[in-house]
């Protein structure tokens, strides 16, 4: 694997800029847009020092333009829709269900509803829809909690669907008296029929007990209150217009009485019945004043129950609109999909970094900044946003490449004895871009260590790195070291030395390697690469379990890296973002290039005596123009 990730660059060059190994093209490419870029700011410089007289100096152009953070607020859609209600006191909510973890798609509608309250100079709630006890766990909640601090947002209030059973029961009885609600006892093959078959094939009716009266169904529902009946054999149906072509007008339910009849988290067994969805969430919405209620576009057919239930109940009518969902290729996210991973062991829980629940994304290394400027890139229309995983890494690769320090770290290490060594200090910047960062002390030994698939027992024409006889660059070293000579481990065969001397009289290697120290820290690396072989897991031949890419987790136990880790450490969260500004910061929060390897994170198995490292994201290398 260490072949794989240090074998495209063999011909290839470092960017001292940013600190990536490129071909010998691309990097004259690069070189000659900073050049250009460079010579287009020295005459604007010039213009500015000598302007001419007859024309006032022009405002200084941002060297790098960067992306307005409220542009999505400000324009396209979210602008139409503060103007179909342009509200003096907007109020938003994210009314999550806890049943699981957050999702990157989660991220947007997080983002979406926090971010168009803050530009408007209003709040948001967060609300718990928790109306479905058999699902619904305390850990859920808690990490619902926990993901929404750590994006940086922090609601107004913090309230739950329970808080209204009472008043949400009321409603429905009154609903039953303007005869707008009935008890059904149909099962779901009833109602399937009655909603007119297979795909709509047959004219829909009501069933029966639509003609109850009013006393016979407030009774019938006081029971179900009581638990007079078993699970799933009464249902509180809302009376609308089975004519409509909207079928969330065809008399769906109100409330339900849950199959597993489990303790809710907070009423306990108080209550046997519980509202669904459809019921709980406008009105929920117009009890807490909500101006904006927005929600992902498969909820576009249900604005129009929406609006009937509060125009029959409440006073207060909340205004809902639809965005389009944030879809990710080439994984899954469903509740359903990433329990079966878990449960056949494929990964090793909800925050596996393979996999897009906001746990795992956070485990990953991926910084809250990074997707906040991943949503606000893609910007929010109503059309659903399909994804490709490569789009997602860039984005989240272009943060951090001005964000985090560069250290050095070797996967695969084998050690290179440099005869006349004076061993010293050398002091090395943290980053090329940002001398903010400053920088750390690398101790250069007489014994250093480089990755094995940098060194070939055999040299050849085409390969660049060390080899016997051949001169290679160490980051950062004061001179390129040549190979001499090396020993072999007699029962394997394997490299065990490599004897070298500075090569002080070639002034340009052909290519860089990275290396540490003798005595530098050891750590357990963790390559993550996509779980799934293809962009459409669900629609692979025998399911989304058959579709399953072989090492997608690859564990380099034995690798080293520079000692400046423990500053880096001490020093996290790289960056300060607003979500990690406060409070505690998990492990995650150590954040760094290695360089010519790729970004990490510390993970959470990290002890104070163990470094445990996670792959957030590859370096973009240009592995295809030459090997």
């Amino acid at each position: 694997m260490t072949d794989t990730i240090s074998e495209g660059t063999a011909k290839l060059q470092l960017d001292e800029e940013t600190g990536e190994m490129v071909s010998k093209n691309e990097l004259k490419k690069r070189l000659q847009k900073r050049a250009r870029k460079a010579a287009t700011a020295a005459s604007k410089v010039q213009a500015s020092a000598n302007p001419p007289p007859t024309k006032a100096a022009k405002a200084a152009k941002p060297a790098e333009p960067s992306i307005d953070p409220d542009a999505m607020f400000s324009q396209g859609f979210l602008s139409e829709v503060y103007k179909l209600r342009p509200a003096k006191e907007v109020v938003t909510r994210f009314p999550p269900e806890p049943n699981g973890y957050l999702h990157l798609g989660h991220a947007k509608a997080i983002t979406i509803n926090f971010g168009f309250a803050r530009y408007h100079g209003g709040k948001t709630v967060l609300r718990f829809d928790d109306t479905n006890p058999d699902a619904e766990k305390e850990e859920y909640f808690v990490a619902i909690k926990d993901t929404i601090q750590w994006l940086g947002f922090t609601p107004a209030d913090i309230t739950y669907a329970s808080d209204n059973f009472q008043r949400m029961y009321d409603l429905a009885e009154k609903l039953i008296e303007l005869e707008r609600a009935y008890v059904c006892h149909c099962n779901a093959t009833d109602i399937k029929l009655q909603r007119g078959g297979e795909d709509g094939a047959t004219p829909r009716y009501r069933c029966e007990h639509a003609g109850q009266n009013v006393e016979t169904n407030l009774k019938k529902f006081r029971g179900m209150r009581d638990g007079e009946y078993a699970p799933q054999t009464a249902w509180l149906r809302m009376k609308q217009d089975i004519e409509n072509p909207n079928p969330q007008m065809w008399d769906i339910a109100a409330y339900r009485i849950p199959k597993d009849q489990e303790p809710h988290f907070r009423t306990g067994t108080k209550w046997r019945i519980y509202p669904t969805y459809d019921f709980a969430h406008c009105l929920c919405d117009s009890f807490e004043g909500i101006t904006h209620s927005m929600c992902t576009s498969e909820f576009i057919m249900s604005r129009e129950s929406y609006e009937w239930l509060n125009q029959l109940l409440v006073e207060f009518q909340p205004m809902q609109r639809e965005f389009g969902r944030l879809n990710l290729k080439g994984t899954v996210m469903s509740k359903r999909q990433l329990r079966a991973l878990i449960e056949n062991r494929v990964v090793r829980g909800w925050d596996d970094p393979r996999l897009y629940t906001l746990k795992a994304i956070r485990r990953r290394g991926i910084p809250p900044g990074a997707l906040l400027s991943f949503i606000n890139e893609l910007g929010v229309t109503t059309a659903n946003a399909f994804i490709e995983m490569t789009r997602f890494e860039q984005s989240v690769r272009q943060y951090l490449e001005r964000t985090v320090p560069r250290i050095m770290l070797v996967l695969d290490p084998v050690p290179v004895v440099i005869e006349g060594v004076e061993e010293q200090d050398i002091d090395v910047a943290f980053s090329p871009k940002d001398p903010k960062m400053g920088s750390r002390k690398l101790r250069l030994t007489k014994k250093v260590y480089i990755d094995r698939s940098d060194f070939r027992e055999v040299d050849s024409k085409d390969y660049f790195r060390l080899a016997p006889g051949k001169t290679v660059g160490l980051l950062n070293m004061p001179y390129p070291v040549k190979a001499v000579s090396f020993t072999t481990d007699e029962a394997s065969g394997a490299v065990k030395e490599i004897q070298a001397v500075f090569d002080k009289e070639t002034k340009k290697p052909k290519a860089y390697i990275q290396w540490v120290p003798d005595g530098s820290p050891a750590a357990e690396v963790r390559i993550y690469s996509p779980l799934f072989k293809s962009e459409q897991p669900l629609s692979a031949p025998g399911g989304f379990m058959n579709d399953l890419a072989p090492n997608s987790e690859v564990i380099w136990p034995n690798a080293m890296i520079e000692d400046s880790i423990k500053e880096v450490r001490r020093r996290a969260p790289w960056p300060e973002a607003e979500g990690e500004k406060s409070g505690e910061v998990g492990p995650e929060s150590v954040r760094f290039q290695a360089m010519r390897i790729a970004y990490f994170a510390l993970d959470a198995d990290s002890t104070d005596d163990k470094i445990v490292l996670n792959r957030i994201v590859p370096l973009k290398e240009d592995l295809g123009k030459s090997a």
